[in-house]
């Protein structure tokens, strides 16, 4: 498994990161739902289908929209 870091600026605007480990580069949706079940562990159980085939990555959205955080990049760590 590859380690992938995930920068994001948080609700309050000041940059953070997380390492997720996977074979291929996550979706900004999977890097999506991983800092939400982060900072949000209750809105974790979320089901945001409804927005499923309308919205692309509905999560990643949700994020930006709800709470102001914005995913800046992914890349593989080193």
């Amino acid at each position: 498994m590859k380690e992938w870091e995930v920068i994001f600026a948080d609700q309050k605007g000041e940059p953070s990161s997380l390492v997720l480990h996977a074979e291929y580069c996550p979706s900004e949706e999977d890097a999506a739902r991983a800092i939400r079940s982060q900072l949000f562990p209750v809105m974790d159980e979320l089901d945001l289908n409804d927005f499923q085939d309308r919205t692309i990555s509905p999560t990643a959205r949700w994020l930006k929209e709800q709470s102001g955080v914005t995913i800046t990049s992914i890349h593989e760590v080193p």
